[in-house]
């Protein structure tokens, strides 16, 4: 097999959808990657097209990405928890992943923040909503970084935005200047950047959505008193 240190995440879904397909070949320059690096191999059919399998190094392969990912999702849900924690300390209520509407631009957009987090208040004019996103790859945070757009949403939905970093994930000097920077390690959470106030008013649509989810709790939910 010849390894190819080449391989993007466009290859290893390529590589996924051969694993649960019939293996019909795309003849792309994706598909040459895979069948250079062992992860695919041809089968000659005396009836018709050739197919494709997944070699048994692409189902090592395939089986190490998921573990990876298990790996980041677990980090991922770890530091979510301790920001909520952080903002619960700061009588904040928490919204993980809950789906928003924001126009910053021409174009409506819909995102899902890690966490969208207001302030325990009866008086809308101090909710203050902050969106927090965090990030425990460096792959992940520089995709994010190319989608401005994106990022102008968030902003357009919050009085503050903030990248929260995983360890060897980047700095501060990675991020935007118009973004707040959190570090978030396995024992403690620093600020490396308050983000900068902006206005943002909860719209109507944010309430709807809100009034479907369910807060974030991080910790057990007491039992009732009997």
């Amino acid at each position: 097999m010849t390894e190819s240190p080449n391989l993007t995440r466009p290859h290893w879904q390529r590589l996924r959808r051969m694993y649960r397909s019939a293996g019909w070949p795309c003849l792309d320059a994706i598909e040459l990657d895979l069948l250079a690096a062992g992860l695919l191999e041809r089968i000659p059919s005396a009836t018709g097209p050739d197919t494709l399998r997944v070699t048994d190094a692409g189902i090592a392969g395939l089986a190490g990405q998921r573990q990876q990912h298990q790996q980041a999702l677990t980090t991922h849900q770890q530091c979510i928890l301790r920001v909520a924690e952080h903002l619960h300390a700061q009588n904040r209520v928490c919204f993980s992943e809950i789906s928003l509407r924001a126009k910053p631009g021409e174009r409506w957009l819909q995102v899902r923040p890690d966490l969208y987090s207001i302030r325990k208040t009866t008086r809308a004019a101090y909710l203050e909503p902050v969106i927090h996103e965090i990030k425990v790859r460096r792959s992940d945070l520089l995709g994010d970084l190319k989608r401005p757009d994106k990022r102008a949403a968030y902003q357009a939905l919050a009085t503050r935005f903030y990248y929260v970093l995983g360890e060897n994930v980047g700095d501060a000097a990675d991020i935007p200047d118009d973004c707040g920077v959190l570090r978030c390690t396995a024992n403690r959470l620093e600020l490396l950047r308050e983000a900068p106030p902006r206005a943002a008013e909860v719209s109507f649509a944010s309430w709807m959505a809100l009034a479907k989810a369910t807060p974030l709790r991080t910790q057990p939910e007491p039992p009732p008193e009997l």
